[in-house]
């Protein structure tokens, strides 16, 4: 996957704290960016491109 992700998908803040991470969305592959935070506390994402939701 070459396209990374800037922001959470969850919250929205940008992704430049140590524990955040970028992986590609398991329904359309695009990218999925998560904060340390969000990731924490187990906050559900929604893939902005193909609505798939996920922990």
């Amino acid at each position: 996957m070459s396209e990374r992700a800037d922001h959470c998908t969850s919250s929205g803040v940008p992704l430049a704290q140590e524990g955040s991470t970028t992986f590609p969305c398991p329904g359309c592959f695009k990218p999925i960016g998560r904060s340390p935070r969000v990731r924490n506390q187990g906050v559900l994402y929604k893939c902005p491109e193909c609505g798939f939701v996920g922990p």
